[in-house]
């Protein structure tokens, strides 16, 4: 593929607009990749047609992460409110979604991320600091990072979705190296807190033919199972990853030797 090919089947751009939300329906384990930024106005989470359900959850789970100014998330009537970083877990059955920001001049911005759920769980709130994290990496590597798990089998229950989010340090720009894939999960990136003069060199691709895609802050890099998923920034950022697929195992994956990538 060309970089154009590439970019217009892995990656998606132009989610977070302002008063509006955004979905896009992918072909990755059936996700639906989405943005809401509400301004004065909440926002409904609409019901594609392409979905053929009464309503958005009614066969899928979803995952929202704030990466914007204080809002809220209410779900069938009830609210939810969001801070930078903040998780809500969307169970499967709920009817009615919508988004609110506290503030139109420092608007929260919504990242959504839904899987087809063949079991409910209750929808849930995780707060950044209650989410389970631990640190990797090394400074004299360039990859020292935190990586918070919200949505997995030992913190939020789901369906399929296993959902965290992983900060650079200041100074590190390498992320999810040494690579590996895990060909039972798709895993979906939304790179976030990027500078406007910055960019990561995001890399896919099977591990001995990679391919590279320039992505700016608020876009998604999408990874089918055979796919590596990682990449280097010129400056440190912060990413969101989303797995959904055969199972919810974490270390499922097949490390791929740093020599051995072309």
């Amino acid at each position: 593929m060309s970089t154009d090919e590439i970019r217009k089947n892995f990656l998606l751009s132009d989610l977070f607009v302002p008063g509006q939300v955004n979905l896009r329906i992918t072909d990755l384990d059936r996700a639906v990749v989405g943005g809401a930024v509400p301004l004065v106005e909440a926002l409904e989470l609409p019901n594609p047609a392409a979905l053929r359900a009464d309503f958005f959850a009614q066969r899928r789970e979803i995952g929202i992460l704030n990466i914007g100014g204080d809002g809220a998330v209410t779900v069938d009537g009830k609210g939810f409110d969001l801070s930078a970083r903040d998780v809500l877990y969307v169970g499967r059955g709920s009817r009615d979604v919508s988004f609110a920001s506290v503030s139109a001049d420092n608007p929260a911005r919504y990242y959504i991320i839904s899987y087809p759920a063949h079991s409910e769980f209750p929808t849930e709130r995780v707060r950044a600091s209650e989410a389970q994290s631990n640190e990797l990496g090394a400074m004299e590597r360039a990859n020292k990072r935190k990586i918070a798990r919200y949505i997995h089998a030992e913190g939020v229950r789901s369906s399929q979705l296993v959902m965290g989010v992983t900060v650079l340090e200041p100074g590190s720009v390498w992320n999810t190296m040494p690579a590996h894939t895990h060909s039972r999960r798709s895993e979906i990136y939304l790179y976030f807190d990027l500078p406007r003069d910055a960019f990561v060199v995001h890399l896919m691709g099977e591990p001995q033919q990679l391919r590279s895609i320039i992505v700016r802050d608020g876009e998604v890099a999408m990874s089918p199972g055979w796919s590596v998923h990682s990449g280097c920034g010129t400056s440190a950022y912060a990413f969101c990853w989303a797995m959904g697929g055969e199972n919810q195992d974490y270390a499922d994956m097949d490390p791929v030797p740093v020599e051995s990538m072309r």
